[in-house]
């Protein structure tokens, strides 16, 4: 056996050759510019106090009895609530506030407020208040005051507070009296008729005070009602709301950490659905109405993962299509020093752990939830660029300037930086963490001046289509610095567009005139006069069709974070003069439909004119000729499951991103009993035996035991070939090994050859195999030299243990069954290479190789007559590519090839001018090279290094010197960390691209055009080129997925599978998973297409999941 450095030096090729490929610049240009900014006016103007009559209305100081160190919700914030109290035709402002009276403000007109508090009798006489919300509660016609209050942990001064309109500019307090007294710790109300009875009922979020340290895992507690921190569903039974919660299915339990709720029929059943997001441990919460009073909590089934610290949310169509979206916010910071000086992140075993204790996949971002149209969600807030807006609260989707699109406002700062990681390394070191939890005398006063307190300008993207958003909060008008909790949005001065009202702790709140009229658009705004028990139409849901498609809105006015909105419609119709149809449901399924409507007008819907009745408020589906449906039960015989075996990268390369070992299986395919017929074997991790299947005359595909595969379990496969080595006229089996786990021998990276005798039986024989060494990532054959026998390029991804180190790639010529390493110091040296192909890239009937790598260009190697030699790689091509298919794809004759890389839905982005960025040596000289990855933050104009100081410092303990504290590590770059004699030496890769891409082939010139925006949702590993839908033209489709991440990393698994339909020339459509019927879900690695009697069949592999198949109906 080979010495471990023996086997370094084995598969290490071409490292300063890796180098210069890597940055050199290229010949051939990318045409199209990846990267865009648009502007919009300034149109949000913040008035003064002066002019409003508001100041500052929730004053919260720390003091020695009660403080953030007490009551780990002191910063939290207060919320507002918008709604005509008066009758007047205005809307009024309603603040809560924490320590001090809350505040109602009657409107004026002209933006001129007046408090009456005192003489509505609404200040609230509680210890602390929380969120607010409008509502009817007698069905009077006249909007009263539902105020959730908490603060007081031990005692009762905490319970709930309702405010009934008197009709006479006073309120009386009725709480106890409806039902509605609640004395839980309770951050917001939304009142919705989820029954759809007639009235309207209550759900109460509350937030437990338990020490979120001391959840027991694996007891499930979630089961467990608690009254004072559990949620609350109360039904409203004649105006008596009753406690409900357990038969409806509610969680009532002591880890329901809510921070905010929201309501919409999110599977257009016409039933209204909840969102909970719960802080801390507790995952949230999705709640599907099931139409007999009960709920079924369903967000393991339909949500991939959601945020760890949820905050408030929203929901909405961002893109209308129809289909409801849900944002929910967190605090993933979105600049390098509060990353590194504010943030912490799960270590990936616990992230896994508190999976398999289900509470679910959790990340730390803002996560968006996009809707198929079946309520099943893909996370797409990297996509969308709102994935990072730090300490965030409220989330609200609302046409910002009335161009037809919804946009998002994101509240965001807290009084002091609580996560700031040197003050709480400050507070264990001086164990003041255990003298507050055994009530030992500790001068709080102190201690909060030690906490630093950074204002933070919110956030406001503007929705550019195609799911991508961009902030421009400051170029709107809106970015002004601020501690902002609550905010909710309404047309203030009746002009037809919203105007934005925010709650700020400790600064006077923000009162925003939209002057979007200036802009010339058009709008629709809608008021309701509902049926007797519901007089504001709570719930009723609205959808118009114009020239230029569909927009939907239901009016649910609880949203954001502790708020409530105008219970009032507002639609955005940019330049459209006339509104073909508007439809209206109303919460009892009664519906009315308009046409032909005037823009710019207030319209009010009477309930009394609903003369008809629907059931659902789905769209009809997109009518197609051809759809596929899953056949794996019938086309496949036998376990055709991948076992990925347990192996954690990270515990041994603390440095990486993103692992090594989770790359397979591939489906090698090839006819292995001479049938004619196509078989496949679907290779298996180590201990994991690669399985073959044989399609027999029916179409079914068998699994046939093997002892020679079985044999070889010891492998880890990651690519294969069928070839005919022996020349004996069958199909022998050539496999490559790979994988990260075994890094001190080279044993387990060996070729292996299984001679076939021509009936599928396949035997091992070594001696006849190459006998080259590497962890290969594919294997491709091509008698390239055209004598006649089968050659082979061998790429190699990594070399285990040392990701960074460019590993040896292999050109071997087959001369009469003996193998010749003939390959180009250019192509031996080409990188992490993760895929290639064979193909004539100019008409001269030669065979050429292309390449794709991780940290790679897109690189070609031309075939002059059996010579192959290096061409200029494709300008700009640098990323981290995973796949590459080619295809004459535009009918022109030559061969254009789709590329599969990272994608856009990731927390790492990267353009010419913003490159990602890895330095690759021994920089603690132990005889082990480290990758330093850099990269951009989205709000940096430099680039840092992305590892965390725990792990950058664990790898590197010489470096703990230079940054003793979090803050210290928060301004070093790659360049202050290293000695610039250390920095020369050290390899470096960019990636300059991670979209998922087209290269258009013009005689020799390649042009790189990204795929559909729905091609970038996730990481490509999988690319299949087919007429699937039958109508003569080329459609691709995309299959992939990553779960392989560092926590802070994210993870990648919104792709259900992408299929392009061809149009013709180059033009694709994306057709979705819902029309398409080819759903997949889970880590898809490969996929073939096979002809079973004539038909196509879709055969795809995913890591450790069963094989699934899909063939057109």
């Amino acid at each position: 056996m080979k010495s471990k450095n023996n086997w370094i030096r084995l598969v290490v090729g071409g490292f300063v050759l890796m180098a210069m490929m890597t940055n050199c610049r290229d010949e051939v240009p990318v045409d199209k510019n990846l990267d865009g900014d648009e502007e919009r006016p300034t149109f949000f103007q913040l008035l003064d106090s002066t002019q409003t009559g508001i100041g500052t209305v929730n004053r919260v100081a720390d003091r020695q009895d009660f403080n953030i160190l007490t009551y780990r919700n002191y910063y939290n914030g207060g919320g507002v609530a918008i709604g005509d109290v008066n009758n007047d035709g205005r809307p009024d402002l309603y603040f809560t506030s924490n320590l001090t009276a809350n505040r109602l403000f009657l409107n004026k007109g002209n933006f001129a407020f007046e408090e009456v508090t005192e003489a509505a009798g609404v200040a609230g006489t509680r210890a602390w208040s929380t969120g607010v919300t409008m509502v009817d509660i007698n069905s009077d016609g006249w909007l009263d005051i539902y105020v959730s209050n908490s603060g007081d942990i031990a005692g009762d001064n905490k319970e709930n507070e309702l405010f009934v309109n008197q009709q006479d500019g006073t309120f009386t307090e009725e709480a106890v009296s409806y039902g509605l007294n609640n004395r839980g710790y309770s951050t917001q109300a939304a009142f919705f008729d989820y029954d759809l009875d007639g009235d309207l009922d209550c759900y109460l979020l509350n937030n437990s005070f338990k020490d979120p340290s001391k959840i027991e895992l694996f007891s499930s507690m979630r089961d467990r009602p608690d009254p004072l921190g559990g949620d609350k569903l109360y039904r409203n039974d004649g105006g008596t709301f009753v406690d409900v919660t357990e038969q409806a299915g509610i969680y009532s339990s002591v880890i329901g950490f809510g921070l905010g709720t929201c309501i919409g029929d999110l599977n257009h059943d016409l039933y209204p659905d909840i969102y909970v997001s719960n802080d801390f441990w507790e995952r949230d919460y999705l709640y599907i109405n099931q139409g007999d009073g009960s709920f079924s909590e369903e967000l393991i089934d339909r949500i991939d993962f959601c945020s760890i610290s949820s905050m408030g949310g929203d929901i909405g169509d961002i893109n209308n299509d129809g289909h409801p979206e849900i944002i929910s916010t967190d605090m993933l910071a979105a600049d390098n020093y509060r990353l590194k000086a504010m943030s912490t992140f799960d270590p990936y075993h616990l992230e896994n752990l508190k999976y398999r204790a289900n509470y679910h996949y959790q990340i730390g971002q803002n996560c968006l939830h996009l809707n198929d149209g079946t309520a099943d969600f893909q996370e797409i807030a990297h996509l969308a660029n709102v994935a990072a807006t730090d300490w965030s609260w409220g989330a609200l989707i609302f046409d910002f300037e009335n161009d037809g699109r919804k946009d998002l406002f994101v509240s965001n700062g807290i009084q002091k930086d609580l996560m700031y990681m040197d003050f709480r390394d400050f507070l264990s070191d001086n164990r003041i963490f255990q003298k507050i939890a055994s009530g030992q005398p500790v001068d709080y006063p102190s201690l909060m001046e030690q906490m630093p307190s950074n204002p933070l300008p919110n956030y406001a993207f503007s929705n550019r289509q195609d799911l991508v958003f961009q902030d421009q909060a400051q170029g709107l008008g809106l970015g002004q610095l601020s501690f902002s909790n609550g905010a909710a949005y309404a047309d203030l001065d009746d002009d037809g567009d919203f105007d934005l009202v925010v709650n700020n702790v400790n600064m006077p709140a923000f009162i925003y005139e939209n002057q979007a009229e200036s802009l010339a658009n058009h709008f629709l705004k809608l008021e309701f006069k509902g049926p007797p028990a519901n007089p504001f139409g709570i719930g009723a849901f609205a959808r118009i069709t114009t020239s230029t498609g569909l927009q939907t809105l239901e009016n649910f006015n609880t949203r954001g974070f502790e708020s409530a909105v105008e219970p009032k419609l507002i639609f955005g119709l940019g330049r459209e003069t006339l509104i073909d149809k508007l439809e209206i449901i109303w919460p009892d399924k009664k519906s009315q439909v308009l046409t032909d409507v005037e823009v710019d007008q207030v319209l009010q819907i009477d309930y009394q004119q609903a003369t008809g009745t629907v059931q659902d408020s789905h769209l009809p589906r997109e009518n197609m000729s051809w759809r596929f449906q899953e056949v794996t039960d019938v086309v496949i015989q036998g376990d055709a499951t991948h076992q990925e075996n347990q192996y954690n990268d990270f515990d041994h390369e603390a440095l990486l991103i993103k692992m090594g070992s989770t790359q397979g299986p591939k489906i090698i395919r090839g006819d292995a009993n001479g049938d004619g017929r196509d078989d496949f074997v679907l290779l298996g991790a180590r201990d994991d035996e690669d399985n073959l299947f044989l399609q027999s005359g029916d179409g079914t595909f068998v699994r046939k035991n093997s002892l020679g595969l079985m044999q070889g379990r010891q492998f880890e496969s990651t690519c294969g070939a069928w070839i005919d080595l022996d020349q004996d006229g069958d199909q022998d089996l050539l496999l490559g090994s790979g994988g990260n786990e075994s890094q001190r021998t080279g044993d387990f990276y060996t070729l292996r050859y299984y001679q076939n005798d021509g009936k599928g039986n396949l035997t091992a024989d070594q001696e006849a195999a190459p006998k080259m060494v590497g962890n290969f990532s594919c294997l491709e054959a091509n008698d390239y030299d055209g004598d006649g026998d089968m050659d082979l390029f061998l790429g190699a991804q990594i070399v285990p243990g040392n990701y960074g180190l460019p590993p040896r790639s292999f050109l071997l010529e087959n001369e009469n069954g003996k193998w010749q390493d003939v390959s180009p110091e250019a192509l031996a040296g080409a990188g992490m290479v993760t895929d290639a192909t064979w193909t004539d890239i100019d008409g001269d009937q030669d065979q050429d190789l292309i390449i794709v790598g991780d940290w790679s260009n897109v690189h070609i190697f031309k075939n002059n007559d059996g010579q192959i030699s290096y061409l200029t790689p494709i300008r700009n091509s640098s990323g981290w590519w995973n796949c590459i298919e080619a295809a004459d794809l535009d009918g022109d004759g030559d061969q254009d090839f789709v590329v599969g890389n990272w994608g856009l839905n990731s927390k790492f982005k990267a353009s010419v001018q913003r490159p990602l960025g890895m330095y690759v040596n021994d920089f603690d000289q132990n005889g082990k090279p480290e990758p330093i990855v850099t990269w951009y933050a989205p709000l940096d104009k430099e680039a840092y290094p992305f590892a965390t100081k725990m792990d950058l410092t664990t790898q590197l303990p010489g470096l703990r010197k230079r940054s003793l504290k979090y803050e210290d590590y928060a301004g070093q770059t790659y360049a202050s960390l290293f000695d610039q004699e250390v920095r020369q030496k050290s390899l470096r890769y960019e990636a300059k691209t991670l979209h998922s891409a087209i290269l258009w082939n013009d005689a020799g010139h390649f042009t790189m055009e990204p795929l559909p925006i729905e091609a970038q949702i996730a990481p490509v590993f999988s690319i299949v080129v087919h007429d699937l839908s039958g109508n003569g033209q080329l459609d691709i489709w995309l299959g992939g997925n990553f779960y392989g991440l560092k926590p802070q990393a994210g993870r990648h698994d919104a792709s259900r599978g992408v299929l392009l339909e061809g149009q013709g020339g180059r033009n694709f459509k994306a057709v979705s998973s819902r029309d398409s019927g080819i759903r997949i879900e889970r880590e898809v690695r490969d996929a073939h297409i096979f002809s079973i009697r004539g038909e196509p069949v879709l055969l795809v592999a995913r890591n450790n999941e069963s094989l699934v198949a899909f063939q057109r109906q």
